[in-house]
């Protein structure tokens, strides 16, 4: 499996890895760089498939996180965003010696709802896949305004959203629909507990996506890690609070990597 991936690359020091969620692209970061460059070496990639990367063979979430393991480097704190805190954390359990630091955002070990589970509603997982064979730009727009629904500054996350998603190329339909599969059907809650590095949980209190119930739930589940809840954010929190979610991001990686 081969792909030529996108990186954005800033600052200097020792490397922070940011990965976008589904339907975005690493344009998303770019309201918090200036507090985090000046400490570290930040790498936003674009996913395969998405913005300015190359689709590759299989987009399978193992194969994924292969792949950024394959083009990033060595001794990196990985922070991922919903589905890319899923990819992230696949990463950490296929290679935990390349992964110094663990951060996942407003993410899930299992993003689709169950019996005694809270998430996504299967149907509408479903409804999202229909309508990706129909009108995939309007799709993606409809999933932005889930992801800032219950901020305080809704209006303004979807406009920068969009914006983001905009910048770079549209993503490929394969790639978001394979996405999607690994929404509805991932699950790495069993797995949870081989993770050894340290190990951030950002949550926005108002999430609509991955309720902030969850959290409680892997506090369970991963009791090695360590939680954040943003009172004043939704799906977005570096988007909706951005500065309480800078601070909390290089305070942590403070704790797993030498600042320059």
């Amino acid at each position: 499996m081969t792909t030529k991936l996108y990186w954005h690359t800033e600052g200097q020091g020792s490397d922070l890895i940011l990965i976008h969620g589904w339907g975005m692209n690493s344009a998303v970061w770019q309201n918090i760089l200036p507090a985090l460059t000046p400490h570290y070496r930040v790498h936003c990639v674009d996913l395969p498939g998405y913005g300015f990367s190359q689709p590759t063979d299989s987009f399978s979430l193992e194969e994924m996180a292969q792949c950024l393991l394959n083009n990033s480097p060595q001794g990196s704190v990985w922070a991922g965003w919903s589905l890319g805190g899923m990819i992230a954390t696949q990463a950490a359990l296929l290679a935990p010696e390349r992964v110094k630091g663990l951060v996942t955002i407003a993410s899930s070990p299992r993003f689709a709802a169950e019996h005694g589970w809270r998430g996504i509603k299967p149907e509408v997982l479903q409804a999202f896949t229909k309508q990706l064979a129909d009108d995939f730009t309007t799709t993606v727009e409809r999933f932005m305004a889930l992801q800032a629904m219950g901020s305080p500054t809704a209006r303004q996350d979807i406009k920068w959203l969009k914006q983001a998603v905009l910048s770079h190329p549209s993503p490929q339909p394969e790639a978001l629909s394979a996405g999607l599969n690994i929404l509805a059907d991932a699950d790495l809650r069993p797995r949870l507990r081989e993770i050894s590095m340290p190990w951030l949980r950002m949550y926005g209190r108002l999430d609509g996506l991955v309720p902030v119930k969850v959290a409680q739930e892997l506090d369970v589940l991963a009791p090695q890690s360590q939680r954040q809840i943003f009172a004043n954010a939704s799906h977005a929190p570096f988007i909706s609070d951005p500065d309480h979610f800078s601070q909390a991001l290089l305070a942590f990686c403070g704790e797993c990597l030498p600042s320059c």
